[in-house]
């Protein structure tokens, strides 16, 4: 063999768990445009700031207004307020974080290192899931140290604040999947973010327009389990059965212990759907 002058590596090998970390730091990151440029700052950084904006003008109005023992809005209930800027959120980024790599077909360069299809798919997930937790559960905190500077009861404060995180966590792996899903699916951003509009927006929109023609026309025992077809409204239903939140579906019924198991059910069964599809997806692609 011909030598071409390469110098040998003699030092350390960090292997596929350093090269598995170091995806989902970046990946973090870039959720948020940190490392990126400054006009790829701007959109995540005004949403994380339309969410913390909000949690203070609710905490300033139960400092403010005398007689309130209580927050206005509930723990639980505060992502499925804001659900519009956790959408734009998901729908701007989980593209940005899966369809480049496979738009500039760098998938081969991840895998012609230590790391693999299962950890380029577990590391970006980790990371997009991350993403939307530090999104919705920052101003939960928020909420969190208001009621206490409030003077609110602290054992109920504390146990509400609970439930709230256990929610976000529980949205944040569901969206998550879902909008890695749909960015996966073609190298186009435009049509990622559309795709993740569609899944996250329309169907939400679809469903509440069922659930109030049911409760209107007196099938009040169809609203529950037409929450089944929607994301927002799945996780609507799981902290309404599980967590002790306040439905908002029409009439403030939502499903009982027993359709709460369904749509506990229906809820790992996406999250779980999800990791297989990009499994699968990753198996052949860029090769």
């Amino acid at each position: 063999m011909h030598n071409i002058g390469y110098r040998s590596y003699d030092g350390p090998r960090l292997g596929r768990a350093y090269a598995r970390r170091s995806l989902f730091s970046q990946s973090l990151r870039g959720s948020f445009g940190l490392g990126r440029s400054a006009k790829s700052k701007v959109l995540p950084m005004l949403l994380c700031g339309v969410m913390c904006l909000v949690a203070l003008i609710l905490v300033a109005v139960a400092i403010a207004t005398p007689g309130m023992t209580k927050l206005p809005v509930e723990y639980t209930a505060f992502a499925i307020y804001l659900q519009a800027v956790i959408g734009l959120f998901i729908a701007a980024q989980a593209p940005q974080s899966v369809s480049r790599d496979l738009r500039f077909k760098s998938i081969p360069l991840y895998f012609s290192r230590p790391i693999e299809r299962g950890d380029y798919v577990v590391a970006k997930f980790a990371a997009m899931a991350s993403a939307l937790f530090i999104l919705t559960a920052t101003p939960l905190v928020i909420l969190y140290a208001g009621s206490l500077l409030a003077k609110f009861d602290l054992g109920a404060q504390t146990r509400e604040f609970g439930q709230g995180l256990v929610s976000v966590a529980l949205l944040s792996v569901l969206f998550a999947g879902l909008g890695l899903v749909m960015a996966a699916l073609t190298p186009r951003r435009g049509f990622g973010v559309a795709a993740v509009i569609a899944v996250l927006t329309i169907s939400y929109g679809a469903v509440s327009t069922l659930q109030a023609i049911a409760w209107e026309t007196g099938s009040s025992g169809a609203v529950p389990w037409l929450g089944l077809f929607s994301p927002i409204t799945l996780i609507d239903g799981v902290q309404t059965a599980f967590l002790g939140a306040t439905s908002s579906f029409p009439g403030g019924e939502g499903p009982g212990a027993g359709a709460g198991v369904a749509y506990l059910i229906v809820v790992l069964a996406l999250v779980a759907g999800s990791y297989a599809v990009l499994m699968r997806r990753y198996r052949k692609v860029g090769l």
